[in-house]
């Protein structure tokens, strides 16, 4: 049974039509970069029939997240976030809005989706920061970490539907899912343009090399921060399987595109059921030893899949890699935002935002540029068993994250 105090805040949380906003928002974003993905996926592996395509997708959205790094957590903490947030939103709409006239009138190729995720690169990496540093503004900090665990449980939720929506209507043609996808981010845009924050004012401090490091600075000096950061990193990026769900789907389950929805809308099951259970009962001990094992049980997972050729087997892998995954992101969402002072919230998320890009993104182009080298079910192994040999290390090297204990102290 949960808690009085998490019965009241939830109930708090539901009276807060800012927060409200925000969890809107990210369901509306969510779902539609969701569709997205598997629609990008689809089409360019149809167009180039190569892994290491699948992979430039992710390159070409981590290369700008890279290069702005510095420059969007100043952003993020020098401008109102609310206008931020709704001005990326309303790009990619307009972006994937493009991606619609150029599959309709039959001009897009494989280079230009290219392009246009470098643009969604770009406008994500002001969007990320953003983001994650607005949260705190709307809600409180002792109902903080059941705002993330509801948060994370909405966008799990946009997660499985997106993908399952997205191979759905693909059998329709990809101008399709983009028409449906574009008005979907120009909502969330002005969703998030209503939201009424605490933090009213945003300090113009001089932009000098000391400030645009200061970020990296304040995670160096924070031992936990920086271990669960680089521990998703590096667990992330070895075991990003889902680059490579578009073979496992046309190849070697044999399940087309509607398959592939499926395929990556699973571990999203995992992760709300998981999320769902951390918003009812929050971690209240031993935090960082629990990250440690999710994290080992999501290498597992990854080996499991890479082996499967069974259907169920591969969707069963999948939901326990969401659910162990949502327990690391719980947690290293925690604890950079409540060990973080709110002027500096948008540069210490633009670095975390980094980490987690280069994990995804460029984890992606990892597991395209192996399989193209190795075959895809090696590479996916590889990733696996990557995975646990880091968390292991990881386990030595940071002892201060592995004794976390209670994250509303964090």
């Amino acid at each position: 049974m949960s808690s009085p105090s998490n019965l009241n805040a939830n109930k708090e949380l539901l009276h807060n039509k800012s927060f409200l906003l925000v969890c809107f928002t990210r369901v509306f974003s969510t779902l539609a970069s969701q569709m997205l993905a598997v629609s990008v996926g689809w089409q360019i592996y149809a167009l180039t029939n190569s892994s290491f395509y699948l992979g430039l997708v992710g390159l070409a959205q981590f290369l700008p997240m890279a290069l702005l790094t510095l420059m969007v957590g100043h952003v993020a903490d020098r401008y109102n976030r609310r206008i931020v947030l709704s001005i990326c939103q309303f790009i990619e709409g307009a972006g994937v809005l493009t991606l619609a006239a150029g599959s309709y009138y039959g001009w897009l190729n494989k280079e230009s989706i290219l392009l246009i995720m470098v643009l969604f690169g770009a406008v994500h990496a002001f969007e990320g920061p953003t983001l994650q540093a607005l949260l705190p503004n709307v809600v409180s900090i002792e109902h903080f970490s059941t705002a993330i665990a509801w948060t994370t449980s909405l966008t799990q939720t946009a997660i499985i539907v997106g993908p399952a929506l997205g191979g759905f209507l693909y059998v329709c043609g990809p101008a399709v899912v983009y028409l449906v996808i574009g008005p979907l981010f120009l909502v969330a845009s002005l969703l998030v343009f209503q939201l009424q924050i605490k933090a009213t004012s945003f300090k113009r401090n001089e932009i000098n090399l000391q400030s645009l490091l200061a970020g990296i600075t304040f995670i160096r000096r924070k031992p936990e921060l920086l271990g669960a950061i680089s521990l998703d990193l590096f667990a992330v990026l070895l075991g990003g399987a889902t680059a490579l769900l578009p073979i496992y789907a046309q190849d070697i389950l044999h399940i087309g595109p509607s398959g592939l929805g499926i395929l990556r809308a699973a571990p999203a099951v995992g992760a709300l059921l998981m999320s769902t259970f951390l918003a009812r009962h929050p971690l209240q001990q031993r935090a960082g030893k629990i990250m440690f094992i999710s994290v080992i049980v999501f290498g597992i997972a990854t080996l499991i899949f890479a082996i499967s050729t069974s259907f169920i087997l591969s969707i069963a892998a999948l939901i326990i890699l969401g659910a162990s995954d949502v327990i690391s992101v719980v947690i290293r969402s925690s604890l950079v935002q409540l060990k973080t002072p709110d002027e500096m919230r948008g540069r210490v998320s633009a670095v975390n935002m980094l980490f987690i890009g280069t994990s995804n993104q460029l984890g992606e182009f990892e597991s395209g540029l192996t399989a193209s080298l190795f075959g895809t079910i090696p590479a996916v192994l590889i990733g696996g068993v990557g995975t646990i040999v880091v968390a292991i290390i990881w386990m030595r090297v940071f002892p201060e994250l592995l004794h976390v204990k209670n994250l509303k102290q964090a």
